[in-house]
């Protein structure tokens, strides 16, 4: 039914959801809007999962509807201040009943805390198998990162119901001025493993889309230890996730470390068939960041599994620039090589994990740690046009190897930019290997891209490293 609707609202012009009472919502700021508190006794009973919805504000203007879903019936959840705990002078007294809501959440048994929420456009996130919030989802992303305005389509009704094996099903009606849209979730949370989430997205396009992104993830990423020099914080590291994790449909596992360049960059890696991707939290260590706060040690990793062809198409990274950790900087999605047009009809499946690390099997040793710094030999002088990059790497396929073991170092650069002296060591005291190598840039080069993964005998024996250095990092470094 849903996907009779959106494909009826494709044929006709978007008319955006009008918010009601503007001057009402205006009042119910930051501080008001904390203020108000969903009632336990009033949430929504989806089996054993209990539902609660986010009231408006002024930064939550745009109402959605909400409907509960029982043997294939839908009664909407409609908007009472009865639901709500607020103080006696709250501006949202004002409100009329027709109101609506500004998402849902949720929660746990327990009621204690919730595992996922919609609020905002088309966003919604889950907290992992750590319990702890982090990057978001969205349903769509349209023009990200590019010369026009990036549109933001929004879920503006929900359809909820219980689902089997404990499951939740949301059925969302997406609306934008280029696409709608019908999506079908079954959420699934895993006490400490994180959730699962099944999606099938069915869209209509009401205009031609320049870059379309499937799946899309949204991240920040301020600094680690690759690029600490960017920041005076007192912090060793702050963000939620370090890298772009790719499995290609041939099988090759790619380690993307992230960037905050100077300028918003775009990165796309073509495949067909693609077997997975996610933006990825891999430094698990508390001392690596020293935020007791917000616990960046703990935020989740996001897995994209298609459960469907995806056919050609590519992995987009957008890195955006930032000097705070209150914005989120970096996207991630698929990009399928067909443009879609007016009165195109697309269809994609896929499957989230939101947990610890990707539930991929990795035979060859991963990347641990990416550094870059000054070139050259320590007590000597230093090269002015060479700075040092050095990769670590850890797993199974390095367990047990010594010097004797003849590993080599692969690294590969574009035209005109030269790796000096590159060469692989196991770190004393750990199981890791590093490999080491200058980089030569020729002043005026632009962003470089680098390739690299240890062999021996001829056979990889770590995923493959994928660097990126750009202009200032050079400048800065030498």
């Amino acid at each position: 039914m849903l996907a009779d609707r959106a494909a009826a609202l494709a044929a006709r012009p978007h008319v955006p959801t009008p918010v009601h009472q503007p001057d009402v919502l205006e009042k119910i700021d930051y501080d008001a809007h904390w203020k108000i508190r969903f009632r336990r006794d009033a949430a929504l009973m989806l089996g054993n999962t209990p539902a609660q919805f986010f009231h408006l504000g002024t930064y939550f203007r745009e109402p959605v509807k909400i409907f509960a879903v029982e043997d294939g019936t839908a009664r909407e959840v409609v908007y009472s201040t009865d639901y709500f705990d607020m103080p006696e002078d709250s501006p949202a007294h004002a409100l009329k009943p027709d109101a609506g809501f500004a998402g849902f959440r949720l929660m746990r048994p327990d009621m204690k805390t919730d595992w996922i929420s919609f609020l905002g456009a088309a966003y919604f996130r889950s907290d992992g198998a750590l319990r702890q919030y982090g990057l978001s989802a969205r349903g769509i992303a349209l023009n990200t990162g590019m010369s026009v305005p990036e549109e933001f389509p929004r879920f503006s009704e929900f359809y909820l119901e219980p689902g089997p094996d404990g499951r939740t099903i949301v059925n969302a009606l997406l609306d934008g001025p280029s696409v709608t849209g019908a999506y079908r979730m079954v959420l699934g949370d895993r006490p400490g493993q994180g959730q699962v989430m099944d999606i099938t997205a069915r869209l209509f396009f009401r205009a031609p889309v320049e870059r379309l992104g499937i799946a899309p993830l949204t991240s920040m990423f301020w600094y680690s230890e690759s690029n600490r020099f960017q920041s005076a914080d007192w912090r060793p590291e702050v963000h939620d996730t370090d890298g772009l994790m790719i499995e290609t449909g041939a099988g090759e596992h790619i380690w993307r470390p992230l960037n905050n360049p100077d300028r918003v960059v775009t990165s796309s890696y073509f495949d067909r068939d693609i077997r997975g991707f996610g933006l990825i939290q891999r430094d698990r260590e508390f001392e690596n960041y020293q935020d007791d706060g917000v616990f960046y040690d703990k935020r989740p990793a996001v897995w994209v599994e298609p459960t469907s062809p995806w056919g050609a198409g590519a992995v987009q990274l957008i890195e955006i620039p930032t000097d705070d950790e209150i914005f989120d900087n970096i996207v991630a999605f698929w990009n399928p090589e067909t443009k879609p047009q007016a009165g195109d009809e697309m269809e994609f499946s896929y499957r989230l994990h939101w947990t610890e690390s990707p539930p991929v099997e990795m035979k060859l040793a991963r990347t641990v740690a990416t550094r870059i710094g000054n070139g050259g030999v320590p007590g000597q002088p230093r090269p002015e046009d060479q700075i040092k990059v050095v990769v670590d790497f850890e797993g199974p396929a390095l367990d047990g190897l010594t010097r004797k073991d003849a590993i080599l170092p692969q690294v590969s650069a574009p035209e005109g930019v030269e790796i000096v002296t590159p060469f692989v060591l196991p770190v004393v005291g750990t199981d890791r290997w590093r490999m080491v190598f200058d980089l030569k840039a020729p002043p005026g080069t632009e962003t470089v891209d680098l390739r690299a993964f240890l062999t021996r005998n001829g056979k990889p024996l770590t995923e493959t490293w994928l660097g990126q250095i750009h202009p200032d990092q050079i400048e800065r470094l030498r």
